[in-house]
């Protein structure tokens, strides 16, 4: 009898070692062994409207999600990366994430009837997020700073990877211009070309971390895909010449195991950044903008036409350009109204806007006055 319970432990060690390649850590196992269920877990590697591909080891099926799991009032439902107990080919349980990332649902608007908590789960349990960016009609600054702003809340670190770097001789100038606005943020240039590039990308997901790409429909993802994988996984197609867009080659959420270890998780095309109601990091896209402010003469200063402001003298000056301004303060309307918005009716909320609005042009009125005097 003692022997067979040495042997069933023996068994389940094993199998469970073998997800550790797949990612599993001690933050997962002290779930699994206080969950007192008989369930195996596995991790979600593909999502496909309401049936979901899991992996334990390397077997990959096919499973659906419990009843129970569609009516709970938490709204929580599996994304790719998540780990899951299952029990006959049903996901009975969801694991408590490490984060997940995740956006606003594309084409949804504020209004009466609108939901506060409609987001959309783009993959969950991350190491990095890699941003593509193709050096191409795609390169634009201010949506690698939105992206940014997206992966910073929700608490992953992000890694920008520049494609296409061989359409410009050299790239350098991108890098920098990219380094600039991302402090301390890794940007890589990427190319068909360059192998020592793409290496130097999968490096960083050895032995058993996970990063999901995300970026613009034509920017490069299945590309890299099958460069990271050494083969053609993913179907690829040309940018469109007319419009310089992408088409939407990927159509679902998937992740990859890659030969020299390593998960990557490729998505479809992002035309829509919404940013969701997760704030969970407190680190700032544009710590340079942040930093100015706090010399400002006015604590509650717009940085539009008040005197004595130390943001407005720097673009004067050259020190940052009104492009990234422009683009703080829309973001930081916006993360503004998705803060008020938990609290407020939506009604409330748009009146007051167009309120601080008003009283914005009427002190840049009143400031336009005062010089013609």
């Amino acid at each position: 009898m003692q022997k067979s319970q040495e042997n069933s432990q023996i068994n389940k060690n094993s199998f469970l070692s073998r997800l550790t390649k797949l990612g599993w850590s001690p933050f997962f196992q002290q779930q699994y062994e206080n969950s007192a269920l008989d369930s195996a877990p596995a991790r979600v590697v593909g999502v496909h409207r309401h049936v979901f591909s899991v992996m334990q080891g390397d077997e990959v099926f096919h499973v659906s999600l419990a009843g129970r799991l569609y009516n709970q009032a938490t709204g929580i439902y599996p994304v790719v990366g998540d780990w899951v107990l299952v029990n006959e080919q049903i996901i009975t349980n969801i694991f408590t994430r490490n984060n997940l990332l995740s956006r606003k649902t594309a084409g949804r608007r504020s209004g009466r009837k609108a939901e506060l908590h409609d987001e959309q789960g783009i993959a969950a349990n991350l190491d990095f997020a890699f941003i593509v960016c193709g050096l191409d009609r795609d390169y634009n600054p201010a949506r690698i700073e939105r992206y940014l702003t997206l992966v910073y809340h929700c608490g992953i670190e992000p890694v920008i990877l520049l494609s296409k770097s061989d359409l410009q001789h050299p790239p350098d100038q991108f890098v920098c211009e990219v380094e600039a606005i991302a402090p301390g943020v890794p940007v890589y240039p990427l190319s068909l070309y360059d192998t020592d590039s793409v290496t130097r990308v999968a490096t960083m997901l050895y032995p058993h971390r996970t990063a999901a790409l995300i970026g613009s429909s034509g920017s490069g993802k299945s590309t890299l895909i099958n460069q990271l994988a050494g083969k053609d996984i993913r179907h690829t197609q040309s940018v469109g010449e007319r419009v310089g867009k992408g088409r939407h080659t990927t159509t679902s959420r998937d992740l990859f195991l890659l030969p020299e270890g390593g998960m990557v998780i490729d998505n479809p095309g992002i035309r829509e950044i919404g940013l969701s109601r997760q704030l969970t990091d407190s680190r700032n896209v544009f710590p340079d903008i942040e930093s100015l402010a706090e010399q400002c003469r006015f604590s509650n200063c717009t940085h539009t036409c008040e005197p004595g402001c130390r943001v407005l003298e720097a673009i004067a000056t050259g020190e940052i350009s009104s492009r990234r301004l422009n683009n703080y303060t829309k973001l930081n309307d916006e993360l503004d109204y998705i803060r008020e918005r938990q609290n407020k009716s939506a009604d409330r909320v748009e009146k007051e806007r167009w309120q601080h609005i008003s009283k914005k042009v009427k002190n840049f009125k009143n400031r336009k006055n005062q010089q013609w005097k």
